[in-house]
């Protein structure tokens, strides 16, 4: 589903909204997990029991994968909507709130403190939290479909992108490809 230049300017709360470049992608660094743990832990270790899990999601955390160089982190908390209970205790720490879109199941975005990441936050009965961890898995186990992936990233990241999340739409017939795969093989195993 495409968004709208309304909705993502109505939802990006803080930095620029425009991109209005290509999309810089770069081979697969070993790094970006040790980067990811280490947020982990700082994470943890502000939110505590609050986060109920923390997984690496995204291109960086499939190996041999190509992507953009940002840590795509994925965070379940109890309930997302509930902003008292984890965005001043990360914000006080650092990270900065981007994104905050309500009416696609409380989804909250923010920045790191001091490395580029993606800290992506949903309530614990989200149905995304499942397509994240499908969508890495399938990629991380079936070859044919990260080079499919990266084959079709390679050719989009050419074109100049108003926003950001333009490049993300137009990969979503790929991405549903590839989640129709990996739903299919999660229902006869």
């Amino acid at each position: 589903m495409k968004l709208s230049d309304e909705y993502i300017q109505k939802v990006v709360v803080s930095g620029k909204v425009e991109h209005n470049q290509t999309i810089v992608l770069k081979p697969y660094d070993e790094n970006w997990s040790i980067l990811f743990e280490r947020e982990k832990q700082r994470i943890s270790t502000i939110l505590k029991d609050k986060a109920l899990m923390i997984e690496h999601i995204g291109s960086t955390s499939v190996p041999g994968l190509i992507a953009k160089p940002i840590i795509d982190i994925l965070l379940v908390v109890e309930d997302a909507g509930k902003e008292e209970d984890y965005v001043d205790d990360l914000v006080a720490h650092g990270y900065i709130l981007r994104i905050k879109e309500p009416d696609f199941e409380n989804h909250h975005m923010f920045l790191g403190p001091d490395t580029d990441i993606h800290l992506h936050v949903f309530s614990q009965d989200s149905k995304e939290i499942e397509k994240y961890l499908l969508f890495r898995n399938y990629l991380r186990n079936h070859q044919e479909a990260k080079e499919f992936y990266a084959n079709t990233k390679k050719a989009l990241a050419k074109k100049k992108w108003k926003y950001v999340q333009n490049y993300a739409d137009a990969k979503s017939d790929v991405v549903q490809q590839i989640m129709d795969a990996a739903r299919k093989e999660k229902q006869s195993n």
